[in-house]
């Protein structure tokens, strides 16, 4: 029996909040992925250039450091991975996560929220930080419902 794990990066609270709907819609294990250092309000004006999440985004080879509990992936077959798009493409941080574990052999998701950007180069950028996965475009999943999430899970 295949078992999956709801993993996400919220900067606000909204992607928390979807991936908690995930979790609990699907039966499925959560993980929070915490940055070292949380983000500020300041950290994540776009509009600034010298603020800390555009200078991560400009500088792909910048690697958030993360926190919180430790986690063994090696039980689960499926990976939700979700996140809010910064600049067409996940944070940083995400690839930090997958380079932190092993992925070979397990399909990753992928969930995003957003203001209005899609996925963009997602994928592409993520690949190489987890090489020997399948990594999936999911969804994005602004403003949906619990019959929503319930209708993409089982499209999965």
């Amino acid at each position: 029996m295949s078992k999956s794990l709801v993993a996400y990066f919220s900067a606000s609270g909204i992607t928390k909040k979807i991936a908690e709907e995930i979790a609990q819609e699907g039966g499925f294990d959560l993980y929070e992925i915490t940055p070292q250092k949380a983000y500020t309000k300041a950290d994540l004006n776009w509009m600034d250039k010298k603020s800390r999440s555009s200078v991560e985004m400009n500088d792909k080879s910048l690697r958030p450091a993360i926190a919180g509990k430790e986690l063994d992936v090696s039980g689960y077959d499926t990976i939700l991975l979700g996140f809010p798009i910064w600049w067409y493409v996940a944070p940083t941080i995400i690839n930090t996560f997958l380079e932190a574990h092993d992925f070979a052999g397990k399909k990753i998701v992928l969930f995003a929220t957003s203001g209005g950007s899609g996925f963009g180069n997602t994928v592409k950028e993520l690949q190489p930080s987890a090489p020997d996965a399948a990594i999936i475009e999911g969804k994005l999943l602004n403003n949906v419902s619990r019959q929503e999430i319930g209708a993409w899970l089982q499209s999965l």
